[in-house]
């Protein structure tokens, strides 16, 4: 751009094979940040495997779209711990009640995010992080 050189990061969206490029310098503004150390995986599965309820906005005492709103803004930060914490307020919603259309969705999206990104983190297939998630949502 005008005689200026810039370094990209050229980034595959694995669901849909677009290709996405960010300029380096750019990458807190887009809030791009690295993979989830190995390390801090574990940290995830606690809050999956945690069966207490958030007590705040989130609980079940508001309507589904002002919860689908909650989860989806929580889904955009790109914090894998708060991926996390949709995904397991949602399971224990799911034990309590029918989920709505919009909150299978958020659901779907917070698995896939986590199983996605856990996977590339312990270099693991996401069919074993898939189970390993969904033993510890239904575990009581």
């Amino acid at each position: 751009i005008r005689n200026t050189k810039r370094s990209y990061y050229i980034l595959k969206v694995l669901d849909n094979d677009v290709t996405v490029m960010v300029p380096i310098d750019n990458t807190e503004t887009v809030g791009l940040r690295p993979i989830i150390q190995r390390a801090k995986v574990s940290k995830v599965y606690k809050i999956l495997k945690n069966k207490e309820r958030v007590e705040n906005k989130e609980n079940g005492s508001h309507s589904w779209n002002k919860r689908y709103r909650e989860y989806a803004e929580k889904l955009k930060s790109g914090d894998i711990f708060q991926v996390a914490s949709v995904l397991k307020e949602i399971n224990i919603l799911r034990e309590e009640k029918e989920l709505s259309f919009g909150e299978k969705r958020i659901m779907d999206s917070a698995l896939s995010l986590l199983v996605k990104e856990i996977s590339i983190s312990k270099k693991a297939s996401e069919e074993k992080i898939s189970n390993e998630i969904e033993k510890l949502l239904t575990n009581k």
